[in-house]
């Protein structure tokens, strides 16, 4: 039961996380872009109700994830979050009446596996509740500063793939970051209730990472095709949890042969994300300059 509930509230935060990524998709081509990051991007979305309806999945998840990690490690929540590519297509398929072939549902299948056969060996265990403020500071430093290196790279580049896999990297750290604050500031919540809750560092520092992940999100949305930034996020949001979770609360995986496995976990996971990136109903998910922006812009003209 201890593994049973954080594996089961990180699956329904993945679903609900698809279900929001499919959303602002959709409300992300329908308003204008630029070729910086644009604060008023967010007031644009606001006035779009299915970016609202991704809103609420966004929160449903956040809920679902919190959950997740007061039961268990980051080291096994995080990881799980590869599944919501798979999920996000899926989603898409239903919501969109689109077609899934059958060498997406072979990748999705290969993801899964990959991911079954890494946790598996990896057994992660360890759910520290507590992190030294000498402990965070290091890490924040670090995380701090590739994200705010991969913003400035990725303003250098033109719209595009360079821009926006530089986009989805910055964005996978801020919600390795996210969640690794999160899980700190939830066992506050558990073990010293509500005003300590409300009082503390973390809940505020995992809320501002959060605002800044999704700020990067929408923009990487725009910056160009999914190929590109989903599998930057949906890969490096696990490897930098999984970092967090071993230097921050002391979680461990197994060593010696075990790394065999996980290795060849890893690259089936890799392997099925590549795929599932290139399949055309991917590719139409993003379309910055594709088919369905160039329709409505061609509509809309005057």
């Amino acid at each position: 039961m201890h593994t049973v509930l954080p594996v089961v509230f990180a699956v329904c935060a993945a679903l609900s996380n698809a279900v929001a990524t499919v959303l602002q998709r959709k409300a992300a081509l329908s308003v204008p872009r630029s070729q910086g990051l644009r604060a008023g991007l967010i007031l644009d979305l606001l006035r779009r109700r299915v970016w609202l309806a991704g809103i609420i999945a966004v929160i449903a998840a956040a809920v679902c994830q919190a959950l997740a990690l007061a039961t268990g490690p980051l080291t096994i929540v995080q990881p799980l979050f590869v599944l919501e590519l798979p999920l996000t297509l899926i989603v898409a398929s239903l919501l969109m009446h689109r077609h899934l072939p059958g060498v997406g549902w072979l990748a999705v299948a290969v993801v899964v596996a990959g991911l079954a056969v890494a946790l598996v060996a990896a057994s992660p265990s360890g759910n520290r509740t507590h992190v030294e403020l000498d402990r965070w500071i290091p890490a924040l430093s670090v995380c701090a500063g590739a994200v705010v290196t991969l913003a400035l790279a990725a303003l250098k580049r033109p719209e595009g793939r360079a821009r926006a896999a530089c986009l989805g990297a910055a964005t996978a750290i801020s919600y390795a970051v996210t969640a690794a604050l999160m899980k700190a500031a939830t066992h506050i919540l558990d073990d010293q209730g509500l005003v300590a809750f409300l009082t503390a560092w973390q809940t505020y520092a995992f809320a501002a990472t959060g605002v800044c992940a999704l700020f990067l999100l929408e923009n990487a949305m725009q910056a160009g095709p999914l190929v590109a930034s989903q599998p930057a996020l949906t890969l490096g949001d696990a490897l930098v949890s999984l970092a967090l979770g071993i230097l921050l609360y002391e979680e461990t995986i197994r060593s010696g042969w075990w790394l065999l496995p996980q290795l060849v976990g890893v690259a089936l996971i890799a392997a099925g994300v590549l795929a599932l990136a290139r399949i055309p109903l991917t590719q139409s998910l993003v379309a910055p300059g594709e088919a369905p922006g160039e329709e409505r812009q061609t509509a809309g003209a005057p």
